[in-house]
């Protein structure tokens, strides 16, 4: 996704129409599928929790000022609420979401273009939030794992109240446990080691306190479910308040190259879609090295260090401005060196590899930015 500089050339609104359109050229329901007694009152259910239920009710709680968690897949947030198209953004507001089902309901440009400027960024299961606002069946909130000047504590946006859920016992272990980080594209919480009661899927990059070990499982928490399993294979463990290793070009290169192949989604931040931003976002992220959200405040705010296009090295970011000269930056991509660069671009692409000549037909190349990375 796309910001404006500080200097307005275009409303921001304006601005990130033109990234998408290309013109350069678990909550309580999804968690209780992981236990037997999955058809149960929240009283009664008997799946697997450290503790007995009851679990807490999403969306039961929320109060401004207050700390709650994503409960589903990942949440989608919206620039203002009740915007959604009806029977087509349904799967990504119920409980629990459905993403494949969201992303076969926008198969054209024009359905998936329809989103740019209506959302804001994406959140997955277990990222905390701090609530502003209660609307009805809506919350404003700010992802607080998201950078973004707009708002020191995080990024901002509107969610349905059910993707929330105020857990106390969650946030505790979040505070304190050690951590599991997806590695798979997508992996699927069950209520026992070895996979039976498969509940929700999790996507890439998502990141679950770690209860304990069983069999070919790491056991973690989950927002508003006690806990479930997620294989081994599929994880990476740390050691709470332990990064990454600090990563190689060809690490991150590397993650990048996963996803190819993928259909953009303006806002996307999980592995069932991502923008230009939250394509190179989550790469970063996932090993460790904090950027911001957006592609203008990548550039502008991320404290990385510039970089001249006659310098450019592998593993790179390359912005473009909204037209040649422009303050406004509107798109980012990963600079794989030879003039190649690795992106998702538009509501009419996927991500893919292609020539930075050949995409910049426009002249709108506004500069590079470089991580400091292992040799």
């Amino acid at each position: 996704m796309s910001t404006d500089s500080p200097t307005p050339r275009l409303t921001r609104r304006d601005g990130l129409r033109l990234a998408a359109a290309g013109t350069a050229g678990l909550a309580a329901a999804g968690l209780a599928s992981v236990a037997p007694a999955m058809a149960a009152g929240p009283a009664e259910r008997s799946g697997p929790t450290e503790h007995p239920g009851p679990w807490p009710e999403p969306g039961v709680g929320l109060t401004p000022g207050g700390i709650a968690h994503v409960a589903v897949t990942a949440t989608t947030l919206w620039v203002d609420p009740r915007t959604n198209r009806p029977g087509i953004d349904d799967p990504s507001l119920t409980n629990p979401v459905d993403l494949d089902a969201w992303n076969a309901n926008m198969p054209d440009t024009e359905s998936r273009q329809w989103l740019t400027g209506m959302l804001e960024s994406q959140a997955v299961l277990g990222s905390e939030v701090i609530v502003d606002e209660v609307d009805g069946e809506w919350a404003h909130v700010v992802v607080t794992a998201q950078g973004t000047p707009r708002d020191p504590r995080g990024y901002p946006g509107w969610v349905p109240t059910i993707h929330l859920v105020v857990d106390d016992r969650f946030a505790h272990h979040a505070a304190c446990a050690p951590t599991a980080t997806v590695t798979a594209l997508t992996s699927t919480l069950t209520g026992t080691p070895w996979g039976r009661h498969p509940g929700i899927d999790v996507s890439f990059d998502t990141i679950l306190p770690v209860l304990g070990h069983a069999g070919p499982a790491v056991r973690v928490a989950v927002p508003g479910g006690g806990h479930a399993f997620l294989p081994t294979e599929d994880v990476v463990v740390r050691e709470h308040g332990e990064q990454p290793p600090l990563p190689t070009v060809e690490d991150i290169v590397a993650t990048g190259e996963r996803f190819l192949g993928l259909r953009y989604l303006w806002a996307g931040v999980s592995a069932y879609g991502y923008d230009c931003s939250g394509y190179t976002y989550t790469l970063f992220h996932h090993h460790g090295i904090a950027i911001d959200r957006d592609a203008g405040d990548q550039k502008n705010h991320s404290g990385l260090d510039p970089v001249e296009r006659e310098d450019l090295q592998r593993g790179d970011l390359v912005f473009f401005a909204t037209e040649p000269g422009a303050d406004s930056i509107r798109h980012v991509a990963l600079y794989l060196g030879d003039d190649m660069i690795m992106q998702s671009p538009n509501a009419a692409r996927s991500v893919e590899i292609m020539s930075l000549t050949e995409y910049d037909t426009d002249g709108e190349y506004a500069g590079a930015r470089r991580a400091q990375l292992a040799d």
